[in-house]
């Protein structure tokens, strides 16, 4: 029963926003960023093709005297753009790296 449960409210509870709160865009060079958000040194923007195809879009924020990377999947009802001060906060002030991956609905991946 838990699994039934848990597998309606999931579908309920993933109200990412509609439309996002931030586009993707393709720098001279070609590097990918989000105008939304300011630009900063150390932080590349991604895009991961999953098995089935769908593009997962993550941030990588770099920190000078990180000895480890932090992979935050952040949940649902956010986004990346919503996210972004915090992925920069948590990086700066944990003294690592950040894998920011928006989230993704079931099924997708």
């Amino acid at each position: 029963m838990g699994g039934v449960t848990s597998s309606i409210a999931a579908k309920f509870a993933f109200f990412p926003p509609s439309p996002p709160s931030y586009t993707v865009e393709s720098g001279e060079g070609g590097e990918l960023f989000i105008p939304e958000v300011p630009r900063r040194d150390g932080v590349d923007v991604l895009k991961l093709r999953t098995k089935k195809g769908n593009e997962i879009v993550t941030v990588h924020i770099k920190h000078p005297k990180a000895s480890a990377t932090l992979l935050y999947s952040h949940g649902n009802a956010a986004d990346l753009g919503q996210m972004f001060e915090l992925f920069v906060e948590l990086s700066l002030r944990l003294r690592v790296n950040l894998v920011g991956v928006d989230a993704v609905p079931e099924g997708l991946v």
